[in-house]
C-alpha cells in the first residue's frame, strides 16, 4: 500500500468553509466510485481553519500522475472539481492533483 499526504487552502470565508465541509458529508456517489476505481483504497480530509490535509491510501501499483489524470476523466469528476473550485484557493481549471500539494514524509515511528 502507498500513502500520500497533501495540503490545500480554502478561501478565507467562514460561510464558504462551512459549505465545503457540508458538501463533503454528501459526496456524489459517482465521485466516490471513481476514486475507488483508480486504486484509491481510503481517503480522509482533515480541516483546521482554512487549511485542508488529505491522506490517501492506494494500491501499490498506483501512479500519482497517471491515475489522477484517469480519475479526472471518469463520470462527474470534472463537474465535482469545478464545483469544489469555488471554495478553494488556486487557479480556475486546475486538476485536483495540481491544486492539492503533495507533502514529504520526514518521520515514521515504526521505521
Amino acid at each position: 500500500m502507498k500513502r500520500y499526504c497533501q495540503v490545500l487552502k480554502l478561501k478565507e470565508n467562514k460561510e464558504l468553509i462551512d459549505q465545503y465541509v457540508k458538501e463533503h458529508k454528501t459526496v456524489w456517489p459517482e465521485v466516490k466510485w471513481g476514486i475507488k476505481e483508480v486504486g484509491i483504497l481510503d481517503m480522509q480530509i482533515y480541516i483546521k481553519d482554512n487549511l485542508l490535509v488529505m491522506i490517501v491510501d492506494t494500491v501499490d501499483e498506483f501512479d500519482w500522475i497517471k491515475d489522477n489524470k484517469r480519475l479526472a476523466t471518469l463520470p462527474r469528476q470534472a463537474e465535482w472539481e469545478n464545483y469544489m473550485a469555488r471554495f478553494q484557493q488556486g487557479k480556475v481549471g486546475m486538476a485536483s492533483h495540481e491544486k492539492w500539494q503533495l507533502m514529504e514524509n520526514i518521520f515514521k515511528l515504526n521505521e
